[in-house]
């Protein structure tokens, strides 16, 4: 049998609901004990520990005779390890990655964009997949990926769950990636799987990852939410 949640942790979790809902934001000052004790029906001394509890977990923050705040989330640097998959990046950060299929196919019609960024010979069968990634819990990316089928032979949607460069590094070793990152905004389709509202900014990251033999592998069409994400990259001078 479950333990049954203490009142504080209850309200604790309710307080942290909120956070993950954008209800509070980063460096927002919470409502005062009395306020929060009255939303909550609960005691003052139930609302500090329910506080005392996020502190402990980073999540809130404590600033003498000013308030309580929420802390500053430390955004999520892609690329500062090299070339990761969501999986292996969510591991680097301590953090626990979720994986929901929201659809996979194979495609009949591959879309001109694809065949040409996949160069493929008209012949090959590609698989269409669209996920939505989050660290724990709280949903990060969604991912819009054209696979070339033969690096993914009898896949499972379950498996999909997982890191697909495990996947697909059981047939052929992956090198390095090309990305084109755009700023947009949140659209009225992606506003309820990120949950962030509509109009709020957004990177969008066009991606071509390729083998050790320059072999492109999938075409990667991926949408981040810029509250969370930054992304980091090398450049290289070159003098004519």
């Amino acid at each position: 049998m479950a333990k049954k949640q203490s009142v504080f942790q209850e309200v604790a979790k309710q307080i942290q609901g909120k956070i993950d809902k954008g209800l509070y934001i980063s460096s927002q000052r919470l409502p005062s004990e009395y306020d929060l004790a009255k939303e909550f029906g609960v005691s003052r001394l139930t609302v500090r520990k329910a506080i005392d509890e996020l502190i402990s977990r980073n999540i809130l923050v404590k600033q003498k005779g000013k308030g309580t705040y929420v802390m500053t989330q430390q955004k999520v640097q892609s690329g500062r390890a090299g070339l990761q998959g969501f999986t292996e990046a969510a591991k680097s950060y301590g953090k626990t990655s979720k994986t929901e299929v929201i659809s996979f196919e194979p495609l009949a019609d591959v879309p001109d964009e694809v065949t040409r960024a996949l160069q493929l010979n008209g012949q090959e069968e590609v698989y269409h997949l669209v996920r939505l990634r989050s660290f724990d819990n709280e949903p990060m990316t969604v991912e819009d990926l054209y696979i070339r089928s033969i690096y993914l032979p009898e896949v499972t949607e379950k498996q999909l769950e997982g890191s697909l460069f495990t996947l697909i590094e059981k047939q052929i070793e992956i090198a390095y990636s090309h990305q084109e990152v755009e700023a947009i905004l949140v659209t009225e389709e992606l506003s309820p799987l990120l949950k962030v509202n509509i109009g709020e900014p957004l990177l969008m990251v066009h991606s071509i990852t390729y083998s050790v033999t320059a072999t492109p592998i999938l075409y990667d069409t991926s949408y981040y939410r810029a509250d969370r994400y930054t992304f980091k990259n090398t450049l290289h001078r070159t003098i004519n």
